[in-house]
């Protein structure tokens, strides 16, 4: 019955919270994070999950036992300093990454704003060892897969909305900015202008060989060349603004592997369905200057737009080097629809084939899934944005 796609509530088993909708994943175990249950982008280091929070209890990050899966325990939770979150984590070459941005967003000068840099080479204590600082606001979400070079969006002064860093780490203890990357008229003094109703900026890349891709929101999917020395050259874009009939908010943009495909993802920021549309979109760069959309993933269909918060597409799985990998399935956190996974054999036709949505911890209307990570040994970590916390799947 559990693979049968209807929806079904499961009672509570070992007090872990109960499937409001199940199929082809089940729940192996469960943490609020000590009641700190804002979390946000995991990594994960033999027995040890780093898990960035989003900064509503001060946490920055967490560090978190999962020896036994079932029985996930907190080892250490690192602080943030004032009007300042950590959300974001990366993970490669014994060196951890996290991010200084203002927090809450919009509201006053935040105390730190930068990249920080951790030693874990015991994995249990990440060790502070450099810190880039960042004239402005501060880094928003990073790629960093090893090697010289991390790169970040970051709010800097003299610049509208985000821009690109590349952050060079040839000594970590003294991280440098070794080159930028925005959209023509976000610069102070650009001979272009973005029209002020625009929403025009970066969120992210992921980065293969000599190729990064990326959401640039109002700009759509961003297509660069990796030069020699780290930095970016914009190949082509794409974008849905204009079709959405507002600002897609679009986020990611997932290479699957060397089918010349892209899973691009729109971020659902507008609560209870507001805003432009928001979808999943898979885009052929076999003409890297000139992508195209080839189809959409299907919405998945239910009362959610009446279960409150945000509905809709946000974060994938991102392939990362050393974990699960695929070209084909697409693991995609959805809010309040949670974890939906996707088969992309037919690009004409993507297929959801499993689902995971729990109920909401007490006194939050709804899941809101926001990160995903999927290991090689099968095991799937999801975060809670709100206060749910932590949440460890595998396949049936």
């Amino acid at each position: 019955m559990r693979n049968s796609g209807e929806r079904l509530r499961i009672g509570r088993m070992g007090g872990l919270p109960r499937a409001l909708e199940q199929r082809g994943l089940e729940l192996v175990g469960h943490s609020d994070l000590d009641g700190k249950g804002d979390g946000m982008q995991i990594m994960r280091n033999g027995d040890v999950l780093y898990v960035g929070h989003m900064g509503d209890f001060g946490v920055g990050t967490s560090v978190v036992d999962i020896a036994a899966p079932s029985r996930p325990r907190v080892l250490r939770q690192i602080p943030v300093p004032k009007g300042t979150h950590s959300h974001k984590v990366q993970l490669a070459d014994g060196l951890l990454l996290a991010n200084h941005e203002q927090y809450p967003y919009r509201v006053g000068v935040p105390q730190s704003a930068g990249l920080l840099v951790y030693d874990v080479s015991h994995a249990t204590d990440p060790r502070r060892i450099g810190f880039l600082p960042i004239d402005g606001l501060g880094v928003h979400r990073i790629w960093y897969a090893g090697g010289r070079y991390a790169y970040a969006s970051a709010r800097e002064n003299g610049f509208r909305n985000r821009c690109l860093i590349v952050v060079d780490l040839a000594d970590p203890s003294r991280p440098r900015l070794a080159s930028r990357w925005w959209w023509p008229g976000q610069r102070d003094g650009d001979a272009e202008r973005l029209p002020d109703d625009s929403d025009v900026g970066a969120h992210h890349v992921i980065v293969t060989g000599e190729r990064a891709y990326g959401g640039y929101f109002d700009a759509g999917v961003v297509v660069y060349r990796v030069t020699a020395n780290g930095s970016l050259e914009l190949l082509s874009s794409l974008s849905w603004a204009q079709r959405s009939g507002g600002h897609p908010h679009t986020h990611t943009a997932l290479p699957l592997g060397r089918r010349n495909l892209l899973v691009v993802t729109d971020e659902a920021i507008e609560p209870n369905c507001e805003g432009a549309r928001k979808d999943v979109h898979l885009v052929d760069v076999a003409d890297e200057f000139h992508p195209k959309e080839v189809s959409r993933f299907p919405v998945p269909e239910g009362d959610y737009c009446s279960r409150g918060l945000r509905f809709g597409p946000h974060n994938v799985h991102e392939n990362r080097p050393g974990t699960f990998q695929s070209d084909r399935i697409v693991y995609v956190t959805y809010f309040n629809a949670g974890l939906r996974v996707y088969d992309t054999a037919d690009p004409l036709h993507a297929k959801e084939i499993a689902a995971y949505v729990p109920e909401p911890p007490p006194g939050q209307p709804a899941i809101q899934f926001n990160d995903v990570l999927v290991d090689a040994d099968g095991l799937i970590f999801v975060t809670d944005r709100v206060r749910g916390g932590l949440y460890i799947l595998r396949t049936t």
